[in-house]
């Protein structure tokens, strides 16, 4: 284990990415907990208020990925310098993003259906970091040999293909197929290659006059969505508590909406 560890993290600086990957995470839960038990009004807990002003964790969050971000920057990834900004950054990364949502729609929807983006963001932001710090490079740069590595037109090359297949996986709206093919460019291969969603640009723009092509891809999409909307649903519930029910639309004196 000792082994392992020195030549698979220490020796390759790594040791700063797995503490922020640590912190990251270990600040999404323990943020997650509070917030449930102020939801639920148990604990100590309350909301931080200034001036009849609610802050938001996001606020806080930003101040320490600033801090963390700069500072590990200007440190050396072997020092314990950088450790300490590691850490700093990924509490202030876990803080920012759990709030994710507000950002996007610039309004407070945590509680929200929309909110529950900021689970589905956080849990992508860790297993993207995971992969890295697994050994995964962006684009396919670790499965190049030495000699590749040394041919810079070889490594352009490999980026290029690698990002072209990231691109027409996100153009047929496999946005996460995109993203994790980044770092693992067989999955961005899948999602170039299978059909598109019918809503994305790829099926707008070819699909117009292939019905067969259209209709099964709705078809494709729906079984898709009917089979892992529900467990998607149920995981962002366990870790980011269920979303407050949406609100009845109002109806008028004549009893229509």
């Amino acid at each position: 284990m000792g082994h392992w560890w020195t030549r698979n993290i220490i020796e390759p600086g790594k040791l700063p990415l797995l503490l922020a990957l640590a912190s990251f995470v270990l600040t999404f839960v323990i943020t997650r907990i509070v917030v449930r038990l102020i939801r639920a009004g148990k604990g100590p807990f309350g909301n931080v208020e200034a001036g009849g002003l609610h802050i938001h964790h996001v606020v806080p969050g930003v101040v320490l990925t600033v801090i963390g971000g700069f500072g590990a920057v200007a440190s050396d990834r072997h020092g314990v310098g950088s450790g300490i900004f590691a850490v700093v950054f990924g509490m202030g990364a876990g803080l920012v993003l759990d709030e994710f949502a507000l950002i996007l729609h610039l309004d407070d929807v945590y509680w929200s259906e929309e909110g529950r983006k900021s689970v589905e963001v956080v849990a992508v932001t860790a297993a993207l970091v995971g992969l890295v710090l697994g050994g995964f490079l962006p684009f396919g740069v670790n499965d190049l040999s030495q000699e590749e590595l040394q041919n810079r037109g070889g490594v352009v090359v490999s980026v290029g293909v690698n990002f072209l297949f990231a691109l027409l996986a996100l153009s047929k709206g496999k946005a996460r197929m995109a993203i994790f093919g980044v770092i693992v460019p067989l999955v961005a291969l899948v999602g170039a290659l299978r059909l598109a969603r019918p809503a994305s640009p790829w099926a707008k723009r070819f699909y117009g006059r292939r019905p067969r092509a259209r209709a099964k891809s709705r078809l494709r999409a729906y079984h898709h969505d009917r089979r892992w909307a529900g467990p998607r649903r149920r995981f962002q519930d366990w870790v980011g508590g269920k979303p407050d029910p949406a609100p009845e639309p109002e109806r008028s004196l004549s009893g229509r909406r």
